[in-house]
């Protein structure tokens, strides 16, 4: 696989946190994603907008090599990841090596993944010191602001079983914050919620965007990446089809098939 050149248009690879070129991935006889390209500036939330089996979910978990890319390549913080240059070819990194780039990248997932046998407090605290071998004591203490910051501060002793879903994903988000990512993945962070449930989960990232956090999110929550998104990104059938400000790509879409997705949805 050749190694894509750098050529952000009137964007400073400083200005980066994400930068996706060219990148395709399939399953089997199954194109999910055909040559994608998406740029996210530091700072910005994006929202990627689409219907089901569109590619959403599987770009984001090309940002953090959790599913390899065929072609194309993938910089977070000017960072390649998955793989090291040697010439003109690119060569996948070892394990232990990707590991410690993933530790850098937040990921929120629909199902919160938080592990079962440890508490919340330990589930904040164990990335930060097994993955990026900080102070325990300072992340514990980083680990008690952060479950503060997203409402649950009372909640450090409990276990994952004893909180509701909106809880769950609340200390998620703070395990992804303890990582001090260059960015935050979001991968439907509301769809495994009850509907009374959404509103709390939805109040942090909008607080976290307030924040100038850096941060990517894939939701079928039009209204919320109206409000929230700088750059919102509608993809079907693997590509992006069109991409710019909410106001824009959900306001006023220029593309008939965004028209078609988002009168089913509005």
């Amino acid at each position: 696989m050749t190694v894509d050149e750098i050529t952000a248009d009137n964007i400073t690879a400083a200005d980066l946190a994400v930068e996706v070129r060219g990148v395709h991935k399939s399953f089997g006889s199954l194109d999910v994603l055909r040559g994608v390209d998406l740029l996210v500036r530091k700072g910005e939330v994006t929202a990627i907008l689409g219907p089901s089996g569109s590619g959403k979910s599987t770009l984001l978990r090309t940002l953090n090599h959790l599913e390899k890319v065929d072609k194309g390549t993938i910089r977070i913080d000017g960072e390649l990841i998955g793989y090291r240059r040697r010439g003109n070819k690119l060569h996948e990194l070892r394990e232990r090596d990707i590991l410690k780039q993933r530790s850098r990248i937040g990921f929120v997932f629909q199902n919160f993944n938080l592990f079962p046998h440890l508490t919340v407090l330990e589930n904040v605290v164990e990335a930060p010191v097994s993955a990026q071998g900080r102070d325990r004591a300072e992340v514990i203490a980083e680990a008690h602001a952060l479950l503060e910051r997203v409402g649950v501060g009372d909640k450090a002793r409990d276990y994952p079983r004893q909180l509701s879903g909106g809880q769950q994903q609340r200390v998620a988000i703070a395990r992804a914050l303890a990582l001090r990512p260059a960015v935050i993945l979001f991968d439907e962070p509301t769809s495994a919620l009850d509907p009374e449930l959404v509103g709390e989960v939805l109040a942090v990232i909008k607080q976290l965007a307030r924040d100038g956090a850096t941060l990517v999110i894939v939701t079928h929550e039009v209204g919320f990446a109206r409000e929230v998104a700088d750059n919102a990104v509608f993809m079907d059938a693997g590509v992006v089809v069109e991409q710019g400000p909410p106001a824009q790509v959900i306001d006023n879409p220029r593309h008939e098939r965004t028209r078609a997705f988002l009168s089913r949805v509005l």
